[in-house]
């Protein structure tokens, strides 16, 4: 690691990031700057997640952290996004920073992909959660006290009965053995209301769960559709 420890945290709002941030927060090799989301530019909500950026705000707030977003279309391909994220690393290294932490636990070909992009840029990446045991990072991360409401699932893997539930022994037990503790996979995706980076816990009501298919843009499939199913969050 180089002297300058300044550091951008690549923030989801869910349950792999806040562990991540967590411990970031911890290791004196990270001076996190400030927290960077992506939203879909469209509906202003998290990527992948469809929480509000209401609710990012609060998150952020709660955390004590400036917060960055970059808004996204709404189906970016990858030179797209590519090119924005160089523009905001340009931007990063003007403020002399040079890490980016991300909360990946075990995805090979995800981790090469970032830190293809960002060696271009002359920035280093960084993994606190990198190949741990996705079970224990799950008790971990529930006996540390966090909160998190499950707010999307690919219904390939999971019914509309596990959207909207609370992440907690009883969830993890009833997921398929299929199904990552963690959802590594893109399984399912969550908001952190409460834990040890909060100064005070994130108010919210559930909404409406709704079901939503999207067309795939995959060169080998690109015929098939996939859905998930989104519980709204009201602030």
């Amino acid at each position: 690691m180089t002297q300058n420890n300044k550091a951008i945290f690549n923030w989801s709002g869910g349950k792999d990031s806040s562990l991540c941030l967590y411990h970031a927060l911890k290791d004196k090799q990270f001076d996190i700057q400030y927290l960077l989301t992506t939203l879909n530019g469209k509906y202003k909500r998290i990527s992948m997640h469809g929480v509000s950026e209401d609710l990012l705000d609060k998150q952020a707030k709660s955390i004590n952290l400036p917060l960055r977003k970059i808004y996204l279309p709404e189906f970016p391909n990858m030179e797209e996004y590519d090119r924005i994220f160089s523009e905001e690393l340009t931007s990063a290294q003007e403020k002399n920073i040079h890490i980016s932490i991300f909360g990946d636990i075990f995805l090979e070909d995800l981790r090469e992909y970032r830190e293809k992009q960002l060696q271009k840029k002359g920035f280093t990446a960084a993994f606190p959660l990198w190949k741990r045991d996705t079970k224990e990072i799950a008790k971990e991360f529930i006996s540390l006290g966090f909160k998190s409401i499950i707010v999307s699932v690919d219904a390939h893997f999971l019914d509309k009965s596990f959207v909207g539930r609370i992440y907690d022994e009883s969830f993890l037990n009833d997921l398929p053995e299929n199904v990552d503790p963690c959802g590594e996979n893109g399984e399912f995706h969550s908001f952190v209301f409460d834990g040890p980076i909060f100064q005070s816990q994130i108010p919210f009501e559930k909404g409406d769960i709704v079901y939503k298919e999207y067309k795939s843009h995959s060169k080998e499939n690109p015929d098939e559709n996939f859905g998930f199913w989104y519980c709204d969050l009201i602030s």
